[in-house]
C-alpha cells in the first residue's frame, strides 16, 4: 500500500492559516513560538507532593501526546517534590506559582522548565529580580499568566470591570517587569471564562507584543460545554493565526484536555497527530451502524500517534468522494458489505462483520510504515 497521498493544502490553498510572527522561546526541550508547532498542554490535579500519583498522571498525559504539563507549586513540599518528579517524566514541566516568590526560585532550582507567575503579585520588582535570576541560572522560561478573574485592584478601579484593555495592560505591565531585568524568555496568556472577552484580549495583545502567546478559555466547564466554548474561542484565534501553545480547560480528566486540544488543531490542519476520523452522522441510507462503528474505532485506534486520515461513511452518496481525500476509507453498501479505499483508490470489498478488524489492521500497517519512514529519515539527518 502506497503511503503517498495528496497534500490537502497544496490543492486547497484557502485552507492554509498564516500564523502570527512571534519570537521563539524554549520550555525545556519544546520550542514555543516562531515556526514551532503549536504545543498542547494540560495540568495535573493531583497533590503535587504525592510524587507517585503526580508522576502517574503526567505519564498518562505524555502517552496522550502532551507537549508540556503544568503542576501546582503552592508550598515547599511541592517545590521539593519537583526534583523527584522530573526524574520520572520526559515532558517539560511548568511550575504554577502564586504569591510566594520563593516557590518560583525553588521550582527553577528543582527542575521546572518554566514558571507560571504574575510578576506583580510576588512582592515587587526586587522579588521579580530574584525569580528571574533563578530562572536564568537554571535555563527556565516564564509564562505571564493574566486571568480575568484576578486582575489587579487598581485596574478594576480604572476600568470598572474585567475588559480587554485591563487584561492587556496587566500583561504588558508584567512583561515590562521582566524586560527591566533583561529577561525575554517569556510567553503570555490573557485568559477569561467569557469567550468574547478572551478573544478580544488576545487579538489586542497579539498586536502589542511579539511574545509567544499561550491560549485558553479558562474555567470553561465540563467536557461538553467546555469543549464547545474552547473551540469557539481558541478556534477563532487559531484561525486568525494567533497562538503558540494551548490548554483546553475542562472539569474532566486531564487526558481529555489533550485529546480535545489535538482534535482542535487537527480540524484546522495545524497539527496532525493520530488518526483523524471523518465520519457521517448516519441516516436511513447507512449500510452499517456508523455511530457504533466510529465509537469502537476511536477506542481501538487511540494508541496510534502517526498522522492518518480515515473516512467512515455509511453509504455511497458521499463515501467515495470523501475517500478521495483520506489515506484510508470505508464506504457502506446495501448487501452486508462495503468498499475499502487507500489513497482514494478502491482496494476491495469487506463484509460488515469484518470491517472493524480490517480497518484497524490497515491503519496499524500504515502507521508502522510511516514510523519506519520517519525513523529512517531521522537517522539519515
Amino acid at each position: 500500500m502506497s503511503v503517498e497521498h495528496k497534500d490537502i493544502n497544496s490543492i486547497r490553498p484557502w485552507r492554509t492559516i498564516e500564523r502570527r510572527k512571534s519570537r521563539q522561546i524554549m520550555v525545556g526541550k519544546v520550542a514555543v513560538g516562531g515556526d514551532a508547532p503549536i504545543a498542547v498542554q494540560s495540568m495535573t490535579n493531583t497533590i503535587t507532593h504525592d510524587v507517585t500519583a503526580t508522576v502517574a498522571q503526567i505519564q498518562g498525559l505524555e502517552e496522550a501526546g502532551a507537549d508540556i504539563v503544568r503542576v501546582s507549586v503552592p508550598d515547599p513540599d511541592s517545590s521539593a517534590a519537583l526534583k523527584d518528579i522530573v526524574k520520572e517524566v520526559s515532558v517539560p514541566l511548568v511550575a504554577d506559582i502564586h504569591f510566594h516568590y520563593k516557590r518560583g526560585i525553588e521550582a527553577a532550582e528543582n527542575g521546572a522548565a518554566c514558571l507560571r507567575i504574575n510578576p506583580g503579585n510576588i512582592g515587587g520588582q526586587h522579588r521579580v529580580r530574584e525569580v528571574v535570576a533563578a530562572a536564568r541560572d537554571n535555563g527556565c522560561s516564564i509564562r505571564i499568566g493574566v486571568n480575568g478573574g484576578s486582575l489587579e485592584k487598581e485596574l478594576l478601579e480604572k476600568y470598572g470591570e474585567p475588559c480587554p484593555d485591563a487584561m492587556v495592560e496587566s500583561a504588558l505591565m508584567h512583561a515590562r517587569m521582566l524586560e527591566d531585568e533583561n529577561f525575554r524568555d517569556y510567553k503570555i496568556s490573557v485568559k477569561a471564562s467569557d469567550v468574547f472577552l478572551t478573544v478580544a484580549a488576545y487579538h489586542q495583545l497579539a498586536d502589542a507584543t511579539d511574545a509567544p502567546l499561550h491560549l485558553g478559555v479558562t474555567e470553561a466547564g465540563g467536557t461538553r460545554i467546555g469543549t464547545v466554548k474552547s473551540s469557539i474561542g481558541m478556534g477563532n484565534l487559531l484561525w486568525a493565526g494567533i497562538g503558540d501553545t494551548i490548554r483546553v480547560s475542562l472539569s474532566a480528566e486531564p487526558v481529555e484536555e489533550i485529546k480535545v486540544g489535538f482534535d482542535m488543531l487537527k480540524s484546522l490542519g495545524l497539527r496532525t497527530r493520530g488518526v483523524n476520523i471523518i465520519s457521517c452522522p448516519s441516516c436511513a441510507r447507512q449500510g452499517f451502524d456508523v455511530i457504533k462503528t466510529v465509537q469502537i474505532l476511536e477506542e481501538k485506534l487511540a494508541h496510534i500517534s502517526e498522522p492518518i486520515s480515515l473516512s467512515i461513511i455509511g453509504c455511497v452518496v458521499n463515501g467515495p468522494g470523501e475517500a478521495m481525500y483520506t489515506d484510508l476509507g470505508f464506504t457502506g453498501g446495501s448487501a452486508g458489505y462495503g468498499m475499502m479505499y487507500a489513497a482514494g483508490k478502491k482496494t476491495g470489498k469487506t463484509d460488515n462483520d469484518d470491517m472493524v478488524a480490517d480497518i484497524v489492521s490497515k491503519v496499524e500497517e500504515r502507521a508502522a510504515l510511516l514510523k519506519r519512514q520517519r525513523d529512517a529519515a531521522e537517522a539519515a539527518e
